[in-house]
């Protein structure tokens, strides 16, 4: 054998007692990273789509507060009026729902567009409704409320539904996506326009403009 061989044997073992301990602890380190990087990147997505959830459903929640203390007013002003005879006399629940439709006008004199269909409301009404429209029976849903030719009619918040005018029907698919109203408001549509109106007292509330997609 020659001199110092046996040190750089040694050595050399040293050397590779150093190193193979290591090895398996930096390769879990690794998979560790690789793990929790997945993780995250998992729960950010998670948590993107979260945010678009619940600010929807915030909206949504708001507009639900403005259409019953909308409900709620209507019906603290209707306490107010006598009611009409049970004779069943068509004259008497036409003056009943005129006198209403007065007080409510004069109640929210400053009523305007907006005030409950916010814009961010507006925007989920387009979305939910685009969703329909470009469905299946999209095309056949569209044609059944235009041809209600209710378009001519003119909006204005507040101003009572023009007597005699038609209402359109509602598609179910349509109502099923919408948020519950209370009881006594509808959906309807005017043309391409989607409008909040008061059966009780035939009053434009509010209005989506340029709903179809």
């Amino acid at each position: 054998m020659e001199p110092g061989c046996g040190v750089k044997s040694r050595k050399s073992l040293d050397m590779t007692t150093n190193i193979r301990p290591w090895a398996p602890w930096r390769f879990l380190l690794a998979a560790g990273l690789i793990v929790s990087v997945a993780a995250v990147s998992a729960a950010s997505g998670r948590t993107a789509q979260a945010p678009a959830v619940n600010a929807d459903a915030a909206v949504i929640a708001d507009f639900t507060k403005r259409v019953e203390a909308y409900a709620a007013l209507r019906q603290k002003v209707d306490g107010t009026l006598k009611e009409p005879p049970r004779d069943g006399r068509p004259e008497a629940f036409a003056d009943h729902e005129l006198e209403l439709a007065r007080l409510m006008q004069r109640e929210r004199r400053y009523a305007k567009a907006g005030d409950i269909f916010t814009k961010p409301m507006r925007n989920i009404v387009r979305r939910l409704l685009a969703g329909v429209f470009r469905g299946a029976e999209g095309r056949e849903i569209k044609k059944s409320i235009l041809d209600e030719e209710t378009g001519h009619i003119t909006l204005r918040v507040n101003a009572q539904y023009p007597e005699g005018a038609p209402l359109s029907t509602m598609p179910l698919q349509i109502l099923q996506g919408l948020p519950k109203l209370p009881d006594g408001l509808e959906y309807r549509f005017i043309g391409e326009r989607l409008i909040l109106l008061d059966g009780h007292a035939r009053l434009i509330v509010d209005v989506v403009g340029r709903v179809f997609p």
